[in-house]
């Protein structure tokens, strides 16, 4: 890893910002409750950052934990990072007990960024790697032992910094199973970099520096608005507006107020979208949106048809996860007459669906869902186990099901993790859930298998009204003989549990497993 990064002609992330100080210096680069930065400000303080962590100690591959909530100073340790040859991973800040403690440890951090609003969990961690570490800083107020973030920064220059070199990031899987795993990959070399043809996400955003305005929606250190939030419009020019918490009326206001173009969404947040009254949708100027990308968690078909007919054909659907994926996108045109599928794969990907021997199947027919692995192959960091458990030959899994039809269009049906087996039949939870979200009185929903004598599991949906809906025995059945109109009748669930709010990852997806725990507790044996 000896070839260097110049500021010219160079596609690193590292150093497109730097570029784009120099062209447009007092362009918006980032909007937030926390402060702005032009993309002169951001450069200036990304080198700042460098510079403190090369003169802590930290060498090209050593790792940087940053516990940060949506604001300036995470995009200026990504920058950073990736400017001077440093491997960071961004923290789950929902993360509760001693993971927090447990990822800085796991991914051989010398560097900690904390943030005082998460100063509880950023104490533990620093207490519990007091040894590995060669520097802490606190952003947003003091946290105790670590160091201000901005008085260091203001020891440092604002010039760009000499040899810069390509860094690289480690992000850890949602930890739904058992503790988060880091999905690792080796640093590219310059060269590699610049040799990196440009995505297809990168073509249908088609950003223009000039105009457009991304909006983060998410949390940034999740690996789908930190890719298409922060990552790539800021290496494109774009300035971003980072939100501090979701809110579905807070995000067209600021779409109107910002005349944001570009976002990226999940379904959970289409239907609460959705779900607002008219008058308040019609308040909010939208017109500016020319790319909304989602991805993360399945949508169902009868939101995205009408999150399209809202928004108009600007809805981009991608699949793929924090390991990485086969490529597939869509467009609200090409979906529509196709809907529900996620795309097709590139030529080059070779992506394929198998059953549980490894063998591929045919056109129609569910299965897991297997990706070519790219030539720079993920590894669970320092887990050969999972990582061999996640490869099938040249082909990984992140463990999806669904099927490939007769045009080539992938389709998903779930997670193999989740699929009810009830009386020896396979059947898809997100199904059940799709029905029942259709309903007026739903708000939110999550079906499970709980214990069955007779059949091994049995079909459950857990459901969260609308407010002012009255739970009970004649909602329940209202509910179950809809699911029975709409499918068929062993998909139905058999009875219904109500509950004040579900458990969903800050990316939108179901947790699952938290919602069927409490229904197998106790039992030698879950299946």
């Amino acid at each position: 890893m000896s070839e260097k990064l110049t500021l010219v002609n160079t596609k690193g992330n590292g150093m497109t910002l730097a570029l784009h100080a120099q062209d447009r210096p007092n362009n918006v680069a980032v909007i937030s409750r926390y402060g702005d930065r032009t993309f002169a400000e951001l450069n200036a303080r990304v080198n700042q950052l460098a510079q403190v962590l090369r003169n802590s100690g930290l060498q090209p591959d050593d790792g940087v934990a940053i516990l940060l909530t949506n604001r300036p100073e995470f995009i200026e340790a990504y920058f950073a990072c990736l400017r001077a040859g440093f491997r960071i991973t961004p923290i789950n800040w929902h993360l509760l007990g001693d993971n927090a403690s447990y990822v800085v440890e796991n991914c051989q951090a010398k560097a900690f960024i904390g943030d005082a609003r998460c100063d509880q969990s950023a104490v533990e961690a620093y207490r519990d790697n007091r040894s590995q570490l060669k520097v802490a800083l606190c952003v947003g107020g003091h946290i105790e032992g670590f160091d201000s973030y901005d008085a260091r920064l203001e020891m440092e220059s604002a010039e760009n910094i000499e040899n810069p070199e390509v860094g690289a990031q480690m992000l850890y899987t949602s930890g739904t199973t058992g503790r988060p795993k880091g999905v690792y990959r080796e640093r590219l070399s310059a060269t590699e970099v610049l040799n990196t043809p440009i995505t297809q996400f990168e073509v249908d955003a088609a950003y223009n520096p000039e105009t457009d305005r991304c909006l983060c929606s998410g949390p940034a250190y999740h690996a789908a608005p930190l890719t298409f939030n922060i990552a790539l419009p800021i290496s494109n020019g774009v300035g971003v507006v980072l939100m501090d918490k979701w809110d579905a009326e807070e995000t067209l206001r600021l779409i109107d107020q910002h005349k944001i173009t570009h976002t990226h969404m999940v379904a959970t947040m289409f239907h609460r979208l959705l779900a607002l009254p008219e008058e308040t949708k019609r308040k909010y100027k939208l017109s500016s949106l020319k790319y909304v990308l989602h991805g993360a968690a399945p949508c169902p078909i009868h939101v995205k048809r009408d999150v399209i007919g809202w928004l108009g054909p600007v809805v981009y659907e991608y699949y793929a996860a924090t390991e990485g994926g086969g490529g597939y996108i869509i467009a609200s045109e090409e979906w529509l007459k196709n809907p529900g599928s996620v795309g097709k794969a590139p030529d080059s990907a070779h992506n394929k669906v198998c059953n549980d021997d490894g063998e591929e199947l045919p056109v129609g027919e569910i299965g897991t869902i297997y990706f070519k692995a790219p030539a720079l192959k993920f590894t669970y960091f320092k887990d050969d186990e999972k990582t061999a458990g996640s490869y099938n030959g040249d082909f990984f899994t992140l463990g999806d099901m669904g099927y490939i039809d007769e045009k080539g269009y992938l389709y998903l049906t779930g997670r193999s993790a989740e699929t009810i087996i009830s009386g020896g039949v396979n059947i898809y939870p997100q199904e059940t859930d799709d029905v029942l979200l259709k309903h007026p009185a739903v708000a939110d929903v999550c079906t499970v298998g709980v214990p069955s004598e007779e059949w091994g599991e049995e079909v459950k949906s857990i459901v969260q009204l609308k407010q002012g809906v009255e739970q009970g025995e004649i909602i329940s059945e209202e509910l179950i003989a809809f699911v029975r109109e709409n499918l068929a009748v062993f998909k139905a669930p058999k009875s219904i549990d109500f509950i004040a709010e579900l458990p969903r990852l800050p990316s939108g997806k179901i947790q699952r497993r938290l919602v069927r725990a409490p229904y197998w507790a106790g039992r030698d044996k879950q299946i």
